[in-house]
């Protein structure tokens, strides 16, 4: 797995029960996909000027730990099986001090064209970096 995020719990980031809201959850996960995706060359560059983008179609979300104010967090990725014009992929957040599993999130996204608004296939190289990221020892 590759690490794809580092950081911290904001008080900012905390609801009225006083541990990390779900919206940050999920933030904290979107940052680390797109660090995933920069790892296989699916950079913002490269969506831009191919005129590609990304859409999530599916995502489930485990939550094991409270988080709170001043937790330092990291998470490490890995993608789980790469189609034709789709990708699953996994993140598993942890505690950096004790290395608890807080949450886990897995992921389905599509691959489409920006400009047809349509699915289409990821490019040859694309395709074949991501297959050096797949882990399918995985159990969600």
């Amino acid at each position: 797995m590759v690490e794809t995020y580092k950081g911290v719990v904001y008080p900012w980031q905390c609801d009225h029960m006083g541990h990390m809201n779900v919206q940050y959850y999920a933030a904290k996960f979107d940052e680390a996909t797109w660090q995933l995706f920069g790892a296989i060359y699916m950079t913002p560059e490269y969506l831009r000027e191919a005129n590609r983008g990304m859409v999530a179609v599916e995502q489930k979300t485990k939550f094991k730990l409270e988080l709170l104010a001043g937790d330092i967090i990291e998470i490490k990725s890995c993608i789980l099986e790469i189609k034709e014009k789709s990708i699953r992929f996994y993140h598993v957040m942890k505690k950096s001090n004790s290395n608890e599993i807080v949450a886990e999130t897995e992921l389905i996204g599509v691959h489409i064209n920006t400009l047809e608004r349509k699915s289409c296939k990821f490019e040859n190289n694309i395709h074949k970096i991501a297959a050096n990221f797949i882990q399918s020892e995985i159990v969600f």
